[in-house]
């Protein structure tokens, strides 16, 4: 009996102390994206830990620092790309969505005029800034062959250029109308 306690006193204590030891290198959610500046060195030390410049809000995407580029605060990416990503692709189910790490991604859409296709899309956002090179779309076709199945089809580039082109135009409409109700 006293060593049955005793192992499970151990086996507590070890969990406890990893645990413990994983909390020392969360970083908050604010300081991920942020380039090397001097300047930040010693915020970005004072918050290297659970409790320090911004806490667990920090970590939870709130309380976002004045330092933060505008249409950044409380998820990982761009709010006006993550937003006119969003808009973009409304008309397809989505599967996953992920604002931290900034990836959508689309469930199988069939068109009513395309019966025998099928698409799914991809989205990434790779910057914190509003730039042309922050988005990045893949686009993956599919038809329906004779024997049921279905069959991966080549698809033009220009569709990825053109669904981010039209990513980027509906971003930038949404900084604009947010640069506008705010004056």
């Amino acid at each position: 009996m006293v060593n049955r306690f005793r192992a499970t006193t151990l086996a507590f204590g070890i969990a406890a102390a990893t645990i413990l030891a994983g909390c020392g290198s969360v970083t908050p959610a604010d300081s991920t994206y942020r380039a090397n500046d001097p300047k930040d060195v010693d915020e970005a030390e004072s918050s290297n830990s659970l409790f320090g410049a911004s806490g667990l809000t920090g970590l939870f995407g709130g309380g976002g620092s004045k330092k933060d580029a505008p249409g950044t605060q409380g998820i990982g990416v761009n709010t006006y790309l993550w937003r006119a990503s969003l808009d973009t692709v409304s008309f397809m189910p989505l599967a996953s969505a992920d604002p931290f790490g900034g990836v959508i991604i689309t469930d199988w859409y069939t068109p009513p005029e395309t019966p025998n296709e099928r698409f799914k899309l991809n989205v990434y956002i790779l910057d914190r800034q509003l730039r042309a090179d922050g988005i990045k779309a893949s686009v993956f076709r599919q038809s329906h062959a004779a024997d049921g199945r279905w069959v991966d089809m080549v698809v033009d580039p220009k569709t990825a250029t053109d669904l981010e082109n039209a990513i980027l135009t509906r971003a930038r409409q949404l900084r604009v109308n947010t640069a506008q109700q705010s004056s």
